[in-house]
């Protein structure tokens, strides 16, 4: 494998929670909340004009892989997204060779993954082909990236997978596609996504379509949430890297199922605009990438102020998060970055499933990376905060949606019911669960994070509601039993920190994955079928219910 760089001695500024102003983000958090229906728009009518300028970091060597050399590359889909930097950098590979050799890959086998929407492979050879190398090269030119088919892309169509917006073809890109693209990424394609961003991948009326890049000829294993078909093209080696929404686990979910580095970061870190909507006070974007230093790159480009989104405005500068994301040591060794209490939640590592036993592993290469593992109890009344209130996120999906709903009820496909019960949720318990989550992340603070400085989590759904940064990582590997045997199966953890706490996150998982190899491991290739008939037939067979997609939503 080839090596990274390891920085030394001067582990940098400190990380950006410790400056954090609680009260303050507690009061922004109230008033974003209450400008819910000042702010949501499906399709902007007019895009104002932005342009935005490449951060000084990703022009830092910092952000580029070390000691690669060309021949010691036998498949060019193998390399992270830092490590093709690199050799582009190093005049080693053109981006075109990237780009064919992902191209490639979709052409063999997106038939069995059906991740992605769409192809712009024209598109992508003729911006790979335009790359010119010069003094200054940001990290990200001439990659080929992967877009969930929720973000806006100029003339190129944006579906949602959704029935409302088969045809929609938006005339500017979303901001942080926008970002990426002045970074030098090139836009590879558009991802199958759960419809409107709920379940995991299907057709608009439940038929399923992205698989687990891990289990490609089992369909009916999960490959996560609405994101999945952003993190198959990863995990499926068919682009460098991807990037998804957040909204109840669609970052962090696909990201474990697939063994890949996700991060959701701080509400409002990252521009909603120009995405289509499901919550506006908890839809996350955010990058799903091979590793910490990737997912580092990724959100260097993605976030930063955007007067199209007010939640953007007024935060913490981003701080140097590919630094944050370079493995550090001490004396020879490497620690965590920063010293960094690990707050365990009750019953984490009970039991003997390989979860419990892959999470106590776990916890145990952390402490000898030089962090403190503390118990920390769950704020009182933790179950009905984050499961009953839970359901306030239903009217603000189902708002913007009305006059389609007025219009006809098939437009939402199989997702019908979760749209159709905002409507019947009434103002007072809409009311009360806006002060619930108030509650909910000042008790987050007090009794959490007065005790640790991220916590350990068994499900994305607490932190998506309060807004806080939640990082995703392989840990180990496991076995899922089905009809046609026992199969091998990434194992994930997550973990969560205070707002803007993205660099401290990416800083813990890039020590862990300096010291472990599972983010390294890639999952063999699909078996061909005989026939595309047989395929598509075997895809038919399998349909969510209205039921099934209930109970996946996000």
């Amino acid at each position: 494998m080839p090596e990274i760089l390891i920085s030394s001695d001067d582990p940098g500024a400190p990380p950006q929670d410790t400056t954090l102003d609680r009260r303050k983000f507690l009061l922004r958090f109230a008033a974003v909340t209450a400008a819910t229906s000042a702010a949501v728009a499906i399709a902007p009518r007019l895009a104002r004009a932005a342009s935005f300028s490449v951060p000084p970091e990703l022009m830092d060597p910092d952000a580029f892989a070390t000691d690669i050399h060309v021949s010691n590359v036998t498949d060019l889909t193998e390399l992270t997204l830092a490590e093709a930097a690199k050799l582009i950098k190093a005049k080693q590979i053109k981006s075109i060779d990237l780009v064919e050799a992902y191209l490639a890959r979709i052409a063999k086998y997106d038939g069995i993954y059906q991740a992605f929407n769409t192809v712009l492979a024209a598109e992508a050879r003729n911006l790979a082909n335009a790359v010119r190398l010069t003094g200054n090269n940001p990290a990200l030119l001439g990659i080929p990236l992967a877009i969930k088919d929720n973000y806006y892309t100029a003339g190129v169509k944006t579906t949602a997978n959704s029935y409302i917006f088969q045809n929609f073809v938006p005339s500017f890109d979303a901001t942080a596609v926008a970002r990426l693209k002045a970074a030098g990424g090139i836009v590879l394609g558009k991802m199958q996504m759960g419809p409107l961003a709920t379940t995991r991948a299907t057709t608009p009326d439940g038929i399923i379509t992205t698989v687990n890049a891990w289990t490609p000829n089992t369909p009916s294993i999960d490959p996560g949430g609405s994101s999945s078909g952003s993190a198959c093209s990863v995990a499926g080696r068919m682009a460098s890297s991807s990037i998804g929404t957040q909204t109840g686990g669609s970052i962090t979910a696909p990201s474990n199922a697939q063994g890949l580095t996700g991060l959701k970061p701080t509400v409002g870190r990252v521009s909603l605009y120009g995405i289509i909507p499901l919550t506006y006070t908890r839809d996350h974007p955010g990058p799903l990438a091979r590793d910490a230093k990737d997912a580092a790159i990724m959100l260097q480009a993605m976030a930063g102020s955007d007067l199209n989104d007010p939640r953007t405005q007024g935060l913490p500068k981003v701080p140097n998060l590919i630094k944050a994301a370079t493995p550090f040591k001490k004396k020879g060794k490497v620690v965590v970055r920063w010293p960094t209490r690990i707050g365990v939640i009750p019953d984490y590592t009970a039991g003997t499933s390989q979860n419990a036993v892959a999470r106590a592993a776990m916890l145990a290469t952390f402490a000898s990376l030089g962090c403190e593992i503390v118990d920390v109890p769950l704020p009182d009344e933790w179950s009905l905060l984050t499961g009953r209130f839970n359901d306030v996120r239903l009217p603000e999906r189902t708002e913007p949606f009305l006059e389609y709903l007025r219009q006809d009820l098939k437009l939402f496909g199989v997702s019908l019911n979760s749209w159709m019960q905002g409507l019947f949720l009434s103002g007072d318990e809409y009311l009360k669960g806006q002060r619930a989550k108030y509650i909910l992340a000042e008790r987050t603070f007090d009794t959490i994070f007065s005790q640790c400085d991220v916590v350990v989590q068994t499900s994305p759904v607490p932190f998506d509601i309060i807004g806080f940064p939640e990082i995703a990582f392989p840990i180990g590997f496991g076995t899922s039993s089905t009809q046609t045997g026992s199969q091998t199966i990434p194992l994930g953890a997550i973990v969560g920190g205070m707002p803007y706490s993205e660099d401290r996150l990416l800083a813990l998982v890039a020590a862990y994955q300096a010291v472990t190899d599972f983010h390294t491991r890639r999952p063999p290739d699909p078996v061909l079928p005989t026939t595309t008939v047989a395929r598509l037939a075997a895809a038919t067979e399998m349909r969510l219910t209205a039921e099934e997609a209930e109970v996946l939503t996000e």
